[in-house]
């Protein structure tokens, strides 16, 4: 008679599912550590939405922030480099929609 093996956490299948499923281009990969990049306050109100030229567009929901995340922009890349290496943008461009 076999042993039932007991039942094993699907998190990390569905984990690894997700990652061969995901576009491998620039965007996704900004915007797979966004959140982590810059923290939940600033997440909320930005979001990577699109790549142009190596050129990664943040959207913004105010001008405001939009213009606070322009001044952190070398920072930023800095920490995009370090975490994607050659899958950084080499710019942002901060935007209010």
């Amino acid at each position: 008679m076999r042993r039932r093996r007991a039942p094993r956490p699907a998190a990390p299948a569905f984990r690894a599912a997700l990652q061969r499923a995901a576009p491998q281009t620039r965007l996704a990969a900004v915007q797979s550590v966004w959140l982590e990049l810059v923290g939940e306050r600033i997440a909320a109100v930005s979001h990577p939405d699109s790549e142009r030229g190596g050129t990664i567009a943040i959207v913004c929901s105010d001008p405001v922030w939009a213009q606070e995340l322009d001044l952190m922009q070398g920072e930023l890349l800095d920490n995009l480099r370090k975490r994607l290496g050659d899958e950084a943008p080499q710019a942002l461009r901060f935007e209010h929609r």
